[in-house]
Protein backbone atom coordinates (compact mmCIF):
# COMPACT_ATOMS: atom_id res chain seq x y z
CA UNK A 1 0.00 0.00 0.00
CA UNK A 2 1.13 3.52 -0.83
CA UNK A 3 1.64 5.81 2.03
CA UNK A 4 -0.57 8.95 1.77
CA UNK A 5 2.64 11.19 2.24
CA UNK A 6 4.37 9.60 -0.56
CA UNK A 7 1.41 10.84 -2.77
CA UNK A 8 1.52 14.21 -1.45
CA UNK A 9 4.93 14.31 -1.93
CA UNK A 10 4.74 13.22 -5.51
CA UNK A 11 1.76 15.53 -6.26
CA UNK A 12 3.67 18.38 -4.78
CA UNK A 13 6.77 17.93 -7.09
CA UNK A 14 4.67 17.18 -9.91
CA UNK A 15 3.06 20.77 -9.51
CA UNK A 16 6.43 22.45 -9.26
CA UNK A 17 8.00 20.82 -12.23
CA UNK A 18 4.49 20.47 -14.70
CA UNK A 19 3.69 23.98 -16.02
CA UNK A 20 0.46 25.28 -14.83
CA UNK A 21 -2.34 26.01 -16.71
CA UNK A 22 -2.94 29.02 -15.29
CA UNK A 23 -0.02 30.56 -15.27
CA UNK A 24 0.20 31.43 -19.12
CA UNK A 25 2.74 31.98 -21.61
CA UNK A 26 6.02 33.30 -20.31
CA UNK A 27 6.56 37.07 -20.73
CA UNK A 28 8.58 38.39 -23.43
CA UNK A 29 12.02 39.87 -23.17
CA UNK A 30 11.95 43.78 -24.25
CA UNK A 31 13.44 43.62 -27.46
CA UNK A 32 17.02 45.80 -27.25
CA UNK A 33 16.48 49.13 -28.46
CA UNK A 34 19.45 51.42 -30.88
CA UNK A 35 20.07 54.58 -30.97
CA UNK A 36 17.96 56.04 -33.89
CA UNK A 37 19.60 56.13 -37.10
CA UNK A 38 21.40 52.72 -36.22
CA UNK A 39 21.01 49.07 -35.86
CA UNK A 40 24.24 48.33 -34.38
CA UNK A 41 24.30 51.03 -31.35
CA UNK A 42 22.57 49.43 -28.48
CA UNK A 43 20.50 52.47 -26.12
CA UNK A 44 21.77 51.65 -22.38
CA UNK A 45 19.26 50.80 -20.00
CA UNK A 46 17.65 53.35 -18.42
CA UNK A 47 17.91 55.60 -21.16
CA UNK A 48 15.07 57.20 -23.42
CA UNK A 49 15.98 58.40 -27.25
CA UNK A 50 14.68 62.24 -27.43
CA UNK A 51 12.40 62.28 -30.40
CA UNK A 52 12.38 65.24 -32.64
CA UNK A 53 16.32 66.32 -31.33
CA UNK A 54 18.38 64.00 -34.18
CA UNK A 55 19.79 64.24 -37.01
CA UNK A 56 20.40 61.27 -39.72
CA UNK A 57 21.75 61.75 -42.94
CA UNK A 58 23.84 59.94 -45.72
CA UNK A 59 26.30 61.22 -47.62
CA UNK A 60 28.40 60.10 -49.96
CA UNK A 61 31.29 59.67 -47.56
CA UNK A 62 28.87 57.70 -44.85
CA UNK A 63 26.45 58.27 -42.45
CA UNK A 64 26.07 61.62 -40.18
CA UNK A 65 24.35 60.63 -36.82
CA UNK A 66 23.33 62.87 -33.56
CA UNK A 67 21.08 61.33 -31.39
CA UNK A 68 19.91 62.39 -27.80
CA UNK A 69 18.91 60.51 -24.78
CA UNK A 70 17.86 60.89 -21.04
CA UNK A 71 17.68 59.10 -18.34
CA UNK A 72 19.00 58.70 -14.77
CA UNK A 73 22.16 57.69 -15.31
CA UNK A 74 25.80 58.49 -14.40
CA UNK A 75 28.61 58.93 -17.01
CA UNK A 76 30.75 56.32 -14.66
CA UNK A 77 27.71 53.83 -15.53
CA UNK A 78 27.21 55.12 -19.16
CA UNK A 79 31.13 54.52 -20.05
CA UNK A 80 30.94 51.27 -18.09
CA UNK A 81 28.08 50.36 -20.46
CA UNK A 82 29.38 51.84 -23.63
CA UNK A 83 33.11 50.70 -22.83
CA UNK A 84 31.79 46.75 -22.32
CA UNK A 85 28.91 46.81 -25.04
CA UNK A 86 31.00 48.58 -27.97
CA UNK A 87 33.85 46.60 -28.73
CA UNK A 88 31.57 43.57 -29.18
CA UNK A 89 29.94 45.12 -31.47
CA UNK A 90 32.99 46.05 -33.95
CA UNK A 91 34.11 49.36 -31.99
CA UNK A 92 37.05 50.61 -30.89
CA UNK A 93 38.52 52.64 -28.69
CA UNK A 94 40.03 55.26 -29.86
CA UNK A 95 41.27 58.98 -27.97
CA UNK A 96 40.06 59.88 -24.73
CA UNK A 97 36.50 59.62 -23.18
CA UNK A 98 34.16 57.96 -25.38
CA UNK A 99 35.48 58.14 -28.37
CA UNK A 100 35.69 54.87 -30.67
CA UNK A 101 36.22 53.55 -34.59
CA UNK A 102 34.86 51.17 -36.57
CA UNK A 103 34.95 50.87 -40.59
CA UNK A 104 35.31 54.45 -41.48
CA UNK A 105 33.02 55.80 -39.24
CA UNK A 106 34.15 57.25 -35.66
CA UNK A 107 31.63 57.34 -32.63
CA UNK A 108 31.62 60.19 -30.26
CA UNK A 109 29.51 59.46 -26.77
CA UNK A 110 29.16 62.70 -24.12
CA UNK A 111 27.47 62.84 -21.09
CA UNK A 112 26.51 66.30 -21.02
CA UNK A 113 26.54 68.24 -17.92
CA UNK A 114 23.00 68.92 -15.36
CA UNK A 115 20.90 67.00 -14.54
CA UNK A 116 19.70 64.17 -13.42
CA UNK A 117 17.93 63.39 -15.47
CA UNK A 118 21.51 63.05 -17.45
CA UNK A 119 21.11 63.67 -21.16
CA UNK A 120 23.36 62.01 -23.31
CA UNK A 121 24.73 62.66 -26.78
CA UNK A 122 25.40 59.99 -29.77
CA UNK A 123 27.51 61.21 -32.85
CA UNK A 124 28.85 58.88 -35.52
CA UNK A 125 30.39 60.42 -38.57
CA UNK A 126 32.80 59.25 -41.48
CA UNK A 127 36.47 58.89 -39.93
CA UNK A 128 39.15 61.80 -41.17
Amino acid sequence: MVKPRRIGLALLLAALVLPSPWSGPAPAAEPAAFVAGTEDLPLMPGLRQLSDTGVVFETGRGRLIEAYAVGPVTPDQVRAFYTATLPQLGWRPEGAGLGFRREGETLQIEVLAGGPPRTVRFRIAPAQ
